[in-house]
Formats: structure tokens, sequence, C-alpha cells
């Protein structure tokens, strides 16, 4: 199968394109500019592959949470790919797919993006399985939930994700256990498009042309409407 994903969901834009056995992967720290550079990145990949749109079997996009704006890019790039091509699309659970490299670890592993206004979107996974539902947490709520995940407090706690290491002083500031067991992973500011291309399949659904990504907090303009 071939299979194209796209990581809009944070400022670290990555697209990866499975194909005939060769995996081709692009990724650059690309602030404000996801529309401008996905799908000429997109072009590309599919040219050192040799192949077209009309070869790829399914496009994948991370399914939130994430940037609004950034999220949006990505599914409008995979409903406007299988429109053309006929491909079927996936959206992964973005904190999944930020997880994954970790599955066999043993602990718990947050997965972290900012959410502003004092949160953080987040989720709990321990020993490779997920424990929580995505969060939009402030630091306190999310030190009660690796205490609730993890009620003999023994286990180490990695944080992973491009804001890993914003919320890492919150959380060790809030327990005097917490700082002796908590560690940030390596390469923090990365996209996950490989991990998108792994995980693809399991996530392929018929009514993601007709969806959207899953946001956890309304935006700051339906917020205005309330």
């Amino acid at each position: 199968m071939n299979i194209l994903a796209m990581d809009t969901a944070a400022a670290v834009l990555s697209v990866g394109l499975a194909a005939n056995k060769n995996t081709w992967y692009f990724e650059a720290d690309a602030g404000n500019r996801h529309s401008e550079i996905l799908l000429p990145t997109v072009d590309m990949l599919l040219k050192n592959a040799g192949i077209s749109l009309k070869n790829v079997d399914l496009v994948a996009c991370m399914k939130g949470p994430g940037s609004f704006t950034g999220l949006r890019i990505a599914f409008a790039a995979a409903k406007g790919i299988s429109l053309s091509s006929g491909c079927k699309i996936a959206a992964v659970p973005t904190f999944d797919c930020m997880a994954y490299p970790y599955t066999d670890r043993r602990g718990i592993i947050i997965p972290v993006l900012d959410a502003k206004k004092r949160a953080f979107f987040c989720a709990l996974f321990k020993n490779g399985k997920r424990v929580s539902e995505d969060m939009d947490a402030e630091p306190r709520r999310i030190e009660e939930g690796i205490r609730e995940a993890d009620a003999d407090s023994l286990s180490d706690v990695l944080l992973t994700g491009q804001d890993a290491a914003l919320l890492l002083p919150q959380l060790s500031a809030l327990s005097a256990v917490l700082p002796n067991r908590i560690s940030l992973a390596k390469d923090l500011r990365r996209g996950f498009a490989r991990e998108l291309l792994v995980l693809a399949e399991a996530y392929i659904d018929d009514t993601a042309l007709f969806a959207g990504p899953a946001y956890i907090r309304k935006s700051d303009a339906e917020l205005s409407l309330t």
C-alpha cells in the first residue's frame, strides 16, 4: 500500500511517503508557512518516488489536538487528494502518534502541546497504553492525572512533544516526588509523519471525507459568541 502522511498539527511540518517498499520523508520548522510548503513538498516526494497521486492508496493526517489552522490545512489537503485520486483517508489522533515511539517503554508518557492560557493539550499513556482522554488542562490537573494513573508513585514520567519543556518546571513545582521521576524526551521539536505512516492503516475511516479535525477547545472566535 502506498501511503502519504502529512503532519501539520504543530510548528514542525513533516510529510512522509511510503511507496514501492521505500520511504521518503521531509521535515521543516515551518512556523506559519504550512499552507505554503505542504503541497509542493507532497509533489516533491511523489516525484522522488516516481509515482503520482493516482498511485496513492491512503492519505493520512493528524486528527487532533493541535493548532486550529494547522489541523485544517492537512485535513483539507487530505480531502482534496482523496477526491482527486480516490484514495482512502486516515485521521490519526495526534497524541497516539507522539507516544508511539515509546510504546515499549515502561512508565508514563505524556505528549504535550502548549494550549496557551496557562493550559496544555496532552494525554497520558502508561506502559504503552493510553490511560486518559485528550486533555486541555492546567499543570495541577495534569499532576493529578499522573497520580491517578500511578497510585504507587513508582513509575518514571517522560514528557514528549514540542512544548514538553514548558510543562516540566511547572509540574516539578507541584510535587516533591515528581522532580526525581520526571524527564524530557530527546528531539522534542520534530514532526510525526513517520509515526503516521506506521499507524495510518489502523485508522482508515470511510466517513473521514465528511469529517474534520477533533478540537478539544473552542476557537477564540467561537468563545466570543458565547
